[in-house]
């Protein structure tokens, strides 16, 4: 490990210049799995239902995928120890595209909950090894441009799957599974095809690339402070903001489309956000982002809780949008930072996966229970408490924005 940032330092002009084309091929590859999850989201309920169960069997098929990626996280880490990213990516694209096949055609809604809860084993493989393959590709001073690229595109992906999917249903429920199975197929294809050249492969006589254990990687205040920020980050905005959100703009409207709106105004505030923290995170560091990001959601939710008409919650479900933009680029970045390109990090960054899948599957239920039984304003006051705790470890991290040379970070 080198020193850390030289305060006042600019990052190098690399940050200005076009991303990689490995790095591209990433990022739309990722768009075209995040479109293919948004397609089967919206009728995965209603297909589910249609076997003849009630809501919280409909809700645990859902809950399924991502409790099978929570679980098998460790594994896939080590997946990428044992084989490398690529074959691990690969192989991830095929299990859900196969899962996603099967589920099409499932007579049973226990089918239907084993063949989903298979597909989150994939999705593990494919998302933390796709993490670590831009860790590994990402110029250092590129890493929060690389990160809001990825994050922005399975955002927008995410955004219009459902409406994509939504037109699917009319063919009926089983049709949108054959369709990503299919997305999934042609992202396997371009992955496969643009990343099998010899720079994801060493040498023959190469030694192989050290592993990061994560007991390394604990002993780093800012990786600690990731995992943090990554726990409240599912909770806030993988979490509540998918599950209570919808509810709550419902409860004040009564109409259903209030529920797809605010989703859609947070969303989009989100991607915003990105485009300028993925460049700012490059120029001024990790740490500001992220302590911003935090601070803004935090203010953003429990302001959310209190609101009484659309009108207000609309701006604030964007206010709460743009703090996760700012998080999530430097939260990354540092993560990157931490494992930097020369060695291999499956294990590390399938924990800090776990962590982030953690909050989101642990604050839809806890806020759902408090607003049960005090409100929706205690149950956002809860869910702000949760970001507003993790900027306590961020501000006793470290910086590990790379120096002007690209050189990396200090531990």
């Amino acid at each position: 490990m080198v020193s850390l940032t030289k305060r006042g330092s600019r990052p190098a002009r690399s940050q200005r210049e076009p991303l990689p084309g490995e790095i591209r091929v990433l990022v739309a590859s990722a768009f075209v799995i995040a479109l293919g999850y948004g397609i089967v989201a919206p009728v995965l309920p209603a297909y589910a239902r249609s076997f003849d169960v009630g809501v919280a069997a409909a809700s645990l098929v859902v809950s399924a995928f991502a409790f099978f990626r929570l679980v098998f996280a460790p594994g896939g880490g080590a997946l990428i120890a044992r084989l490398g990213e690529r074959p691990v990516y690969l192989t991830g694209l095929g299990i859900v595209a196969a899962s996603s096949l099967a589920t099409a055609f499932a007579q049973s809604y226990t089918q239907l909950l084993v063949l989903r809860g298979l597909g989150g084993l994939g999705s593990t493989m494919f998302t933390v090894s796709a993490m670590a393959l831009l860790v590994r590709l990402a110029p250092p001073t590129m890493r929060g441009r690389v990160t809001s690229a990825w994050a922005s595109t399975f955002l927008i992906g995410g955004m219009l799957g459902p409406v994509l999917g939504g037109s699917l249903a009319q063919f009926g429920l089983r049709a949108p599974f054959v369709v990503y199975a299919g997305a999934l197929v042609l992202a396997a294809l371009a992955v496969g095809f643009r990343l099998s050249g010899a720079r994801l492969r060493p040498a023959p006589d190469a030694p192989p690339r050290p592993v990061m254990p994560v007991r390394e990687a604990l002993s780093h205040r800012t990786y600690r402070a990731a995992l943090v920020s990554a726990f409240a980050n599912g909770w806030c905005n993988f979490g509540v903001r998918v599950a209570v959100l919808p509810q709550l703009a419902v409860a004040i409207t009564g109409a259903t489309w209030a529920a797809g709106v605010s989703l859609a105004v947070a969303a989009a505030a989100t991607a915003v956000a990105l485009q300028a923290a993925g460049r700012l995170t490059d120029r001024i560091g990790r740490r500001p982002l992220v302590l911003a990001g935090l601070g803004v959601t935090a203010v953003g939710l429990v302001a959310l809780g209190t609101s009484t008409t659309l009108w207000v919650l609309l701006p604030l479900a964007a206010v709460s949008g743009l703090g996760a933009g700012l998080v999530n680029p430097g939260q990354q970045a540092a993560v990157a930072d931490v494992v930097g390109n020369e060695r291999t990090g499956g294990t590390v960054l399938s924990t800090f996966q776990m962590c982030q899948d953690a909050g989101a599957i642990l604050g839809p239920v806890l806020t759902g229970v408090v607003a049960d039984h005090a409100g929706f304003g205690p149950a956002y006051a809860l869910t702000a408490l949760v970001s507003a705790l993790a900027i306590g470890p961020w501000l006793r991290a470290p910086e590990t924005r790379p120096l002007v040379d690209g050189s990396e970070p200090a531990g």
